[in-house]
């Protein structure tokens, strides 16, 4: 009978691993698929309602394909004047180069530069070409390399798609094979197992299979957008989140089997008790990042779903596949170093240590805390969000980058990249004139659809300028220009003339940026604490956990204030930068208070609030802060994209993680609570400890805590 009952019980551990191994089989594969339906289109990932987008939806009237600038740009070899049989051949090269796929319409003439060393000559190719936008670049590079003596240089926004392709390039295997890698290599050093480490991979790589299976449909269907930068940001999320998960699951599990010593008992406590802080975690993280829905950038936006889908499959799997492994493995899962069944609690000799300190003097610990984060938030204004400039969009020197320098020495920096103005034809003349007399402007030319002889394209009563910066597409001092222009164009009578382009789309995505800022970051906030109230039964402790989390973002981006252009050689940051900081850190950071203070509830329903406290932070302390440490890891393995962007994102994520584990969850939140005492759980009030009903606390598990604690 005792052998029938065990069989049975072991039906659904069974069921439930089958399940994930048939799941892992047949969707796994789609964590290497994603590509397939990304799209790093820039046009794309425009502000919905900004005028610039107005533009891009009129242009296409002008042009039978939306279009990317190809720049080419020919130096003499030997330093000296351009020939002009070397002109020649340009013409020559650039012409054949009008047929090589991808490319449309005529190319312009080659223009020599004022100095006369370099010329230049733009063509069109189609910007839906997607992943074979380089094939193209490179087949334009090799006819333009044929002029003797000349050395070529490809700039433009198609050069820099191209090598946008090839940064993203196998962005699945390796960014997946880094990060597994790395939380390999810490998992094994710290929990000193061998199978468990496995498990935990094996649950997160489960969980991002299933989600990417989920996303490659919905994509496929147009239901979400993928680009690289969520590919990233998806995979680091799921696996990262899958194994904070897993972490806390498992070692509840390690010591409800050292006291209980069944593992099936030790399961259903351990799951039980796990389920309300994994739960919360992933509803905080998930609503966070669903609030990026509000957001007015499409690239936003479409982290937001993406994201959501991933931590729902992770907090699946750790609730569903990790515990059906690990009651089959029982203590075989920790092997070599296997739990006792002797019925006494783990020691947490380093964290017992610590509770002991925020015992003694809370309130020096907290105030301390609390100088160290105020003293790093106060450089957070000096983080310049205001975009990264083209040269520094690569971490790593690119052929794009260096041909706009190329390009900046003989020619106007916004040469090939102009403002695109369009305006009625009857108001054409007025707008074009209004337009050179902006400082800044270098010339405005009508578009005639790549035949410079003839007259003024007109589309719809509507006509196209292009006016030339005097300044890079990229610079502040383009920008300035662009909202100059905008003003002038904009008081001319009855021409209703609108600017978009390069510049003005950066601009445009600035302003929206600080706008989103402005209405996620609060719903985000307010999301994160309803969850809390639910959680915790309580007003003041949500509060006081919000609070901390927040203070802890705005040291990190102080810290990021002096190390960036200081360590790391950015001069700004993208305007998304910080509201990814903030949607990951705040999210992510909460999760390590709501596992440790529903921890803290638990002891303190049973020993009091302070007490319970010290208990929980000596219970919790060593998972957490391994989650914490794997969390900040993965985060850094988005380092291998040489990308400013997910570089920038990787630090703050990285750093911000670590400090809230460290200093946060381990010092300033104990402290605060055990100063307040029961009053934490304001409005509410916690029933009389058990302890204090049924008799004394145990003395091991009190060993060490201070008297006051244990009252």
């Amino acid at each position: 009978m005792l052998a029938n009952r065990r069989r049975l019980r072991l039906l659904l551990p069974l069921a439930l691993l089958i399940t994930w191994l048939a799941l892992g089989g047949a969707f796994g594969s789609y964590a290497g698929k994603l590509s397939e339906v990304a799209t790093n289109d820039n046009a794309a990932f425009l502000p919905r309602s900004a005028e610039s987008t107005e533009v891009v939806r009129l242009d296409k009237g002008f042009q039978a394909d939306s279009t990317l600038p190809v720049i080419v740009i020919w130096e003499n070899s030997g330093g000296g004047a351009l020939e002009p049989a070397q002109q020649e051949a340009a013409g020559r090269a650039i012409e054949s180069a009008a047929s090589v796929p991808g490319a449309v319409g005529r190319p312009s003439p080659v223009i020599p530069s004022s100095d006369g060393k370099a010329a230049e000559a733009i063509l069109q190719l189609r910007a839906d070409l997607g992943t074979a936008t380089p094939d193209s670049v490179d087949a334009i590079r090799g006819l333009a390399e044929k002029v003797p003596g000349t050395t070529v240089a490809i700039a433009g926004p198609a050069a820099i798609q191209a090598d946008l392709s090839g940064a993203f390039a196998g962005i699945d295997g390796l960014l997946l094979g880094v990060a597994l890698g790395v939380v390999l290599v810490i998992l094994l050093a710290v929990y000193r197992s061998v199978l468990l480490p496995f498990l935990v991979i094996l649950g997160a790589v489960f969980a991002l299979g299933v989600s990417c299976a989920v996303v490659y449909v919905l994509a496929d269907h147009g239901v979400v957008r993928v680009d690289g930068q969520v590919q990233g940001l998806l995979s680091i999320l799921v696996i990262g989140a899958a194994t904070d998960y897993a972490l806390l699951l498992s070692a509840r599990f390690r010591e409800e089997l050292q006291q209980h010593g069944d593992r099936f008992t030790a399961m259903r406590i351990a799951w039980r008790q796990s389920l309300e802080p994994i739960a919360a975690s992933g509803m905080t993280v998930a609503l966070g990042l669903l609030v990026l829905l509000l957001s007015d950038l499409t690239n936003n936006r479409a982290l937001g779903p993406v994201g959501a889908i991933g931590i729902v499959c992770s907090v699946l799997s750790a609730l569903t596949f990790l515990p059906a492994a690990l009651v089959l493995l029982g203590r075989a899962a920790y092997w070599p170093a296997r739990p006792p069944a002797d019925g006494t609690a783990p020691v947490h000799g380093i964290w017992r240590r610590v509770a002991a300190v925020v015992g003694r003097r809370p309130r020096a610990t907290w105030a301390a805390s609390l100088v160290v984060l105020a003293a790093l938030a106060a450089f957070a204004p000096a983080l310049d969000s205001s975009g990264v400039p083209q040269t520094e969009l690569f971490i790593k020197e690119q052929p794009s980058v260096t041909a706009q320098k190329v390009l900046s020495a003989h020619f106007p920096g916004g040469s090939g990249n102009p403002a695109v103005i369009i305006t009625s034809a009857g108001g054409a003349d007025s707008v074009a004139a209004a337009a050179r007399t902006v400082p800044g402007v270098t010339s405005v030319r009508p578009y005639t659809g790549g035949d410079p002889s003839a007259p003024a394209k007109t589309v719809d009563g509507r006509v196209r300028l292009d006016a030339t910066l005097n300044d890079p597409a990229d610079s502040d001092a383009a920008v300035a220009t662009v909202q100059r222009l905008r003003d002038a164009v904009h008081a001319v009578p009855g021409s209703d003339a609108r600017v978009g382009g390069y510049t003005a789309q950066q601009y445009d995505t600035r302003t929206t940026a600080q706008h989103d800022r402005a209405v996620i970051i609060p719903v985000v906030l307010i999301c994160i604490l309803a969850v809390l109230v639910l959680l915790l039964r309580s007003l003041l402790a949500p509060v006081l956990l919000a609070a901390t989390v927040a203070l802890s973002y705005l040291a990190t981006l102080g810290v990021s204030a002096i190390v960036f252009p200081h360590v790391f050689g950015f001069s700004a940051t993208d305007p998304s930068v910080p509201l990814y900081g903030f949607v990951f850190l705040v999210a992510l950071g909460v999760d390590y208070n709501i596992f440790l203070m529903t921890r803290v509830r638990e002891e303190a329903l049973r020993h009091g609030t302070r007490e319970g406290v010290l208990r929980g932070l000596t219970a919790t302390g060593g998972v957490i802060t391994s989650a914490g440490v794997v969390l900040a890891a993965t985060f850094a393995a988005l380092g291998v994209i040489p990308l400013a962007f997910l570089a920038q994102i990787a630090f703050i994520v990285a750093f911000g993680v670590l400090l809230d584990t460290l200093l946060v969850r381990s010092l300033l939140v104990p402290a605060l609570v055990h100063d307040l005492g029961g009053r934490v759980w304001w409005p509410a009030r916690l029933p009389a400890p058990t302890a204090a009903r049924t008799g004394p606390a145990d003395t091991a598990d009190s060993a060490g805590l201070p008297e006051d604690a244990r009252r």
